[in-house]
């Protein structure tokens, strides 16, 4: 018994000296642990703020999506808006024509003018030959819509112009070849013009009723198919385009030194100015100032005058 007390202190005495260092080592164990994943942690702390860093600093070069968005919806607009907006220009396109509409359709006059006409007033007969159904067309269109009491005063000069000129191509064509209208018998006093109920001549539209309107200046634009007359125009006139058209007419025809020679103390002039001289002098006006104001020469009215030859040949 002696030796298992003995043993048994021993036993305690050698625990409780050894007990100390082992719990210092599970100590240090458990610290190294500890501070193992402590140094984890911060170091994906740091890694994951790198990649936040990154990312912050990449975005600064793209733009925000929803900055982008309103330029979208600027150069796409909606099928909607679209459609409204096309529906009010329309309406507004039709309000403009009710209000402004022609009183005569001259669109055939003015393609065939156009297809068979140059801008020097030489006319292709032989191609109008060919287009003469639709000519005929046209004139029937004429014949059977005589201006109305309803029509502006620029309408109904503008067709009784578009008539003139028309059926006076119409006589020609009716006669071709020919090398002048002259080669007609009496050519202005053909009663072949039929507008409503009523039958005309080319004399009987001129003097009786477009002179009658007191504008002077449609003798540079109605046509006698001659080298010396005032060029076919080749565009049908109309209301809205008559008073730019007859101002460029009547000072092309002036300043065609074929036609006139005109300078401050000299005047040669067409023989239109000694046929319808009067037609220049109407209301307080003289011929010396109608000159002037279209050619921009200040004639003196001491000017001498004299009437150029007029060239009756076919104006082709």
């Amino acid at each position: 018994m002696m030796e298992a007390a003995v043993a048994k202190i021993t036993f305690s005495m050698s625990w409780n000296s050894m007990k100390y260092p082992i719990v210092l080592v599970l100590f240090f164990l458990i610290s190294a642990c500890c501070g193992s994943k402590s140094a984890a942690v911060n170091s994906g702390t740091k890694y994951e703020k790198e990649i936040v860093m990154v990312k912050i600093e990449s975005d600064k070069d793209q733009p925000e999506v929803e900055e982008e968005l309103p330029e979208t919806e600027l150069e796409n607009p909606t099928i909607d808006d679209t459609i409204i907006e096309d529906e009010d220009n329309s309406v507004e396109i039709e309000d403009v024509l009710e209000e402004n509409p022609e009183a005569f359709d001259h669109s055939t006059w003015d393609g065939l003018l156009q297809k068979h006409v140059s801008d020097y007033g030489e006319v292709n007969y032989k191609g109008f030959k060919q287009d003469v159904n639709e000519l005929n067309g046209y004139l029937n269109s004429l014949s059977d819509n005589a201006p109305a009491n309803s029509w502006s005063e620029e309408e109904t000069l503008a067709y009784w112009m578009n008539v003139y000129n028309a059926f006076t191509v119409k006589l020609i064509l009716q006669n071709y070849p020919l090398k002048s209208i002259k080669d007609i018998d009496g050519p202005w006093d053909h009663r072949f013009i039929r507008i409503g109920s009523k039958w005309y001549t080319l004399n009987d539209v001129e003097h009786r009723i477009i002179r009658k309107m007191n504008e002077p200046r449609i003798h540079f634009a109605l046509v006698c198919a001659a080298v010396s007359c005032p060029r076919l125009y080749n565009k049908a006139f109309t209301a809205k385009n008559l008073e730019e058209d007859l101002s460029l007419l009547t000072r092309g025809f002036l300043n065609d030194t074929s036609k006139n020679i005109i300078s401050e103390n000299s005047v040669q002039l067409s023989k239109i100015f000694k046929w319808y001289g009067g037609d220049f002098r109407k209301n307080g006006n003289t011929l010396i100032g109608f000159l002037s104001e279209y050619t921009g020469i200040d004639i003196s009215p001491n000017a001498q005058k004299s009437f150029m030859n007029y060239n009756w040949e076919l104006n082709e």
